[in-house]
């Protein structure tokens, strides 16, 4: 089972470079202005009362901050961070030995949690409301129900399905915010800062470039820099100017919207085998080879936030718009 404490500075399993582009603290975190206003005001007063922060639900398409937000909730409570995930918690027991380790006013981040266990989840409602577990030891008539005591403990959740979190659960939450995807704004701030960490020269006009192709996610703005940065060392003089940055973004096959390979094969797969839909996921899935929990969750809220897709009771259909991008004919039905 997946396990990382984190105090003070950010440290654990992930890439080190990765950490150091995360922003510490709300005031440094750019962009989700409504969350992150709320979020100050909870923080504080919890400060001031000496108590542990509600409990936080944080939902929304993957890559816009969700475990960034987590730890930065720890930072600004001045209090360690265990994370953790939903398929890595299988039996109450693994939720137990968790619950157990933490000390007062810790930060528990469970990811993915609407993948936990109905059972885990019946176990983790005293824990969040009452801070205490109540675990059956034993099976039929010799079985005993055991009470353990647990220090109070903010639990923040994060999931990019929201829907499939069970209302028991949900409402146990007493914070729910939803992220959103950036602006080209927010987003080029957060290509600049990256450039900044990374020790790396960028123009201006490259970084406006880069954030309109980034699909409103900070983490493939990231992961897009990081690649231009070593074209920009290979093929270039280190700088990452916007000719540089065309020419990279080529050779990664991303479009001036931000569409990839996997949504040009997906979106061509609808319009030539299916006349442009409707057509179920599942087939859409195994047309492309791509699982359809893949492309429900990470390629579909994008393709649904420009318009280029949408879904019916009969299955998805692509919008006149992705002819246009595609400088196709729209067929007649």
């Amino acid at each position: 089972m997946e396990e990382r404490i984190v105090s003070g500075e950010l440290q654990g399993q992930e890439d080190m470079e990765e950490l150091s582009l995360r922003p510490q603290t709300l005031s440094q975190y750019i962009g989700q202005k409504a969350v992150k206003e709320n979020l100050t005001v909870f923080i504080e007063a919890a400060k001031m009362r000496e108590e542990c922060l509600d409990h936080v639900l944080l939902y929304g398409p993957p890559g816009l901050g969700k475990t960034t937000l987590a730890m930065i909730i720890a930072n600004e409570m001045g209090v360690n961070l265990r994370t953790t995930s939903g398929p890595a918690i299988e039996r109450p027991g693994d939720l137990a030995a968790v619950l157990s380790g933490l000390e007062p006013g810790d930060v528990l981040f469970i990811d993915e949690i609407h993948r936990l266990n109905r059972s885990v989840e019946e176990v983790l409602y005293p824990a969040m409301e009452d801070y205490f577990l109540d675990i059956v030891i034993g099976k039929g008539p010799s079985a005993r129900s055991v009470r353990v005591d647990l220090p109070p403990f903010t639990l923040v959740g994060a999931t990019t399905r929201a829907g499939m979190i069970s209302a028991p659960l949900r409402d146990r939450f007493g914070v729910v915010s939803r992220l959103e995807y950036y602006t080209h704004g927010e987003l080029q701030e957060i290509v600049e800062r990256t450039a900044d960490v990374l020790e790396v020269s960028m123009d201006t006009e490259a970084a406006v470039e880069v954030s309109g192709r980034s699909r409103g996610t900070p983490r493939i703005a990231n992961r897009i820099l990081r690649r231009i940065r070593d074209f920009a060392q290979v093929r270039g003089d280190g700088t990452i100017n916007l000719s540089i940055t065309q020419q990279a973004l080529e050779l990664l096959q991303v479009d001036p919207l931000g569409l990839d390979q996997i949504d040009h094969i997906l979106l061509m797969n609808i319009i030539e085998k299916f006349r442009g839909g409707p057509v179920g996921l599942d087939t859409i899935a195994a047309t492309i080879g791509e699982e359809a929990h893949t492309i429900e969750d990470v390629y579909e809220p994008y393709l649904m936030q420009i318009g280029f897709l949408q879904r019916t009771p009969r299955g998805r259909m692509v919008t006149p718009l992705v002819y246009d991008h595609f400088d196709l004919e729209v067929p007649k039905r």
